[in-house]
């Protein structure tokens, strides 16, 4: 898997600006058992860098793209990071296990009980805080960060998001139509109110939920 991934690295280099990740990443991906992040029947393919389905029609994501959204947040020890849709608590794992410290919003109250147990397997829980709830709308009362990721696919980034990033901060996120075609962005806050812009790859993700969406 980890030869996939750099493969994939070099690959997209002209289009993502980073030709191999950095050690911290990799040592991350290796760290983390992604037999325990996919269903249970499906553990033969878990080490495949490729996305898998999970429970309640979500997929965890292909290692690659994991790695690369989190080189993309430039993420250090101790730093807070926002997650949106935990799934089943791979992209989670993966932060914790470069020692971050995790808010993550997941729609899906079943996808939430399970991740739970699972990261408290491999990090202190005091380092990692779940909420059920929309994910569109962040964390707002923990807000500042300086990081956010999200793991579904609003039609734009959803304005509360980008509001909650401290000046600095970095929101990772996939971006367009269901249906149609998406593609990975950064947004940097580079003032107060402002922000910058960069399209990173074209991706395909599940679509973000919240209120009166199943």
């Amino acid at each position: 898997m980890i030869r996939e991934v750099l493969d994939d690295f070099r690959r997209t280099a002209d289009r993502t600006g980073i030709r191999e990740p950095t050690d911290v990443v990799v040592e991350a991906l290796r760290r983390v058992p992604r037999d325990w992040f996919v269903v249970p029947e499906d553990g033969e393919n878990a080490w495949r860098n490729e996305p898998r389905r999970i429970a309640c029609g979500q997929t965890v994501s292909q290692p690659f793209i994991v790695a690369l959204m989190t080189e993309l947040l430039g993420v250090l020890p101790g730093d807070r990071v926002l997650e949106i849709g935990t799934g089943s608590g791979y992209q989670t794992a993966v932060l914790l296990a470069m020692g971050c410290e995790v808010f993550s919003v997941e729609w899906h109250a079943e996808l939430l009980a399970a991740a739970r147990p699972r990261l408290a397997a491999l990090a202190d829980p005091s380092r990692f805080h779940l909420r059920r709830g929309d994910g569109r709308l962040g964390w707002p009362e923990r807000a500042p960060f300086t990081h956010i990721v999200a793991t579904a696919a609003p039609v734009e980034p959803p304005p509360e998001l980008v509001g909650q990033l401290s000046v600095g901060g970095v929101l990772v996120i996939p971006c367009g139509d269901p249906a149609g075609s998406q593609e990975l962005v950064t947004i940097r806050a580079t003032c107060a109110g402002a922000s910058r812009r960069r399209s990173v790859l074209p991706v395909r993700f599940v679509p973000m939920l919240g209120d009166g969406e199943e």
